[in-house]
């Protein structure tokens, strides 16, 4: 097959599964309130925020589909592809980055309106600027575990700390299939070291104080499709097996405030241009999202 149009190249919504605010009255409906933005830096989350529509998931699913084939025209402008971060295969976690270069609605979900004004407040309503996204999907009854983490944890190539997790549902997620849990709060514990992804579920526990130990209460956020939980860069949080009969997918996005800038002289991303140490995040593969005119 021919190769794909690479869609970082467009920074603007393409498709027509979302339509864009013209005016500042049209961008209210989209606002978050006082209490659910104080409840974030409080817990360092805040969960239930719808993002789509039953027909916008269909399109996003349909996507899913068609790119998680080794063989599709686009495969190359992955970032990862992972068909199995897992070493069991019977403990299966797909999971891919750079699926926004390849399908229109995995493009345009970074410029969902209401993913970008929630994500604005909660960045200090600071403009909005993409660091990347992900893929996740555990399969009906052999899916595999997220460990516990803290995003940042794997993110320090980029400076200062001023980032943010979203993560939505193209399934229903629940305790019985594989759902995110939260540990409250931790987002106050600084950076701690980051363990495997999809290895022991509890490997983080080893560099953990006896006082967070002892704070380490898990707190299951089920939801259903098409909404979305918001999380802090330093949250702890994973996610258990799925061994029910329900699919569990969803995607990430992954944003910072503008004015990020590079702490490595590597590749950020595989196949991105380096942005040299002390240079802003900007250009193709970092576009602005949001900001206030």
């Amino acid at each position: 097959m021919a190769a794909i149009k690479d869609l970082a190249e467009v920074h603007e919504l393409i498709s027509e599964l979302f339509e864009y605010p013209k005016t500042i009255e049209e961008w209210e409906q989209y606002k978050l309130s006082d209490e659910q933005v104080a409840h974030f830096h409080e817990f360092g989350y805040i969960s239930g925020i719808k993002l789509l529509d039953d027909s916008q998931i269909e399109v996003l699913r349909k996507e899913l589909e068609e790119i998680t084939h080794p063989n599709h025209p686009g495969h190359d402008l992955f970032y990862e592809f992972h068909s199995n971060e897992s070493e069991d295969s019977n403990s299966v976690l797909f999971h891919s980055l750079g699926h926004w270069r390849i399908t229109k609605g995995f493009h345009d979900v970074l410029w969902n309106p209401a993913f970008v004004m929630a994500a604005h407040q909660l960045l200090d309503n600071k403009p909005v600027r993409f660091w990347h996204d992900q893929l996740f999907s555990k399969p009906a009854k052999h899916g595999g575990v997220v460990a516990w983490h803290q995003d940042y944890s794997y993110w320090t190539r980029t400076v200062a700390m001023q980032h943010l997790t979203c993560w939505t549902g193209l399934d229903d997620a629940s305790t019985k299939n594989g759902c995110l849990h939260y540990i409250p709060k931790s987002h106050k514990w600084g950076l701690l070291d980051a363990p495997a992804l999809a290895g022991d579920m509890n490997g983080l526990m080893a560099y953990l104080s006896e006082e967070q130990k002892a704070e380490f209460k898990p707190v299951p956020i089920e939801l259903k499709k098409g909404f979305a939980t918001f999380h802090h860069p330093l949250l702890v949080h994973g996610s258990y097996e799925n061994k029910s009969a329900i699919s569990r997918r969803a995607f990430v996005l992954n944003v910072f405030a503008d004015g990020t800038i590079s702490n490595t002289d590597d590749e950020l991303l595989k196949g991105v241009p380096p942005i040299r140490k002390g240079q802003k995040m900007e250009g193709k593969f970092f576009p602005l999202l949001f900001e206030v005119n």
